[in-house]
């Protein structure tokens, strides 16, 4: 395999400062209908289980805009499920990311194609490379803390290595420009 596609399995189709910069109306141009979230350091910070005020809003807009949406985490079951009942929202936990399996389950609940869903996360080994290698509308946000499971943290290591290779390989821009996009 090439250098380039194997980058490509990791290079999110849109890297976001966070949720709240989610481009609604562009998504719904492109034609998606569902969005599959993570969450622990893309909703909420690793294993807390309060809702913010506009993490709320946002899962309120969503619904006002005729998205539908689906919690996928690694995270028990408790805390998942607290969590999808104060966003009004189905959940599958314990979800084994990258896998296809919960990515699969979403699209289910969501009644969504692969070319109608987008997966939005915080990790490019679990949420980026499981939607991409199921052809799935990926978007990458700045995790929301640094504070997260020591597994993780040893992955973002090699995370930050290869976010260094995608931005010199001109496939991936900065953050903080909300329309920066991966690839087409």
């Amino acid at each position: 395999m090439r250098e380039n596609a194997w980058l490509r399995l990791f290079c999110p189709h849109l890297y976001l400062a966070s949720v709240q910069a989610l481009p609604l109306a562009d998504l719904k141009r492109h034609g998606l209908r569902g969005l599959v979230f993570d969450l622990d350091n893309t909703l909420l910070n690793w294993n807390v289980c309060d809702v913010s005020p506009q993490t709320k809003s946002l899962f309120d807009r969503l619904k006002a805009e005729g998205f539908r949406s689906c919690l996928v985490s690694n995270n028990k079951k408790d805390r998942v499920e607290v969590v999808a009942r104060v966003l009004d929202v189905p959940a599958i936990s314990k979800a084994g990311k990258p896998r296809s399996r919960a990515f699969r389950q979403a699209m289910a609940v969501l009644g969504t194609s692969a070319a109608e869903t987008a997966v939005v996360g915080d990790q490019l080994f679990t949420d980026i490379l499981g939607g991409n290698r199921l052809g799935l509308f990926t978007i990458l946000v700045v995790p929301l803390s640094r504070r997260e499971f020591v597994g993780t943290r040893l992955m973002r290591c090699l995370e930050r290595s290869v976010l260094r290779l995608l931005a010199q390989r001109g496939l991936l821009q900065n953050p903080a420009n909300p329309s920066s996009s991966g690839r087409n």
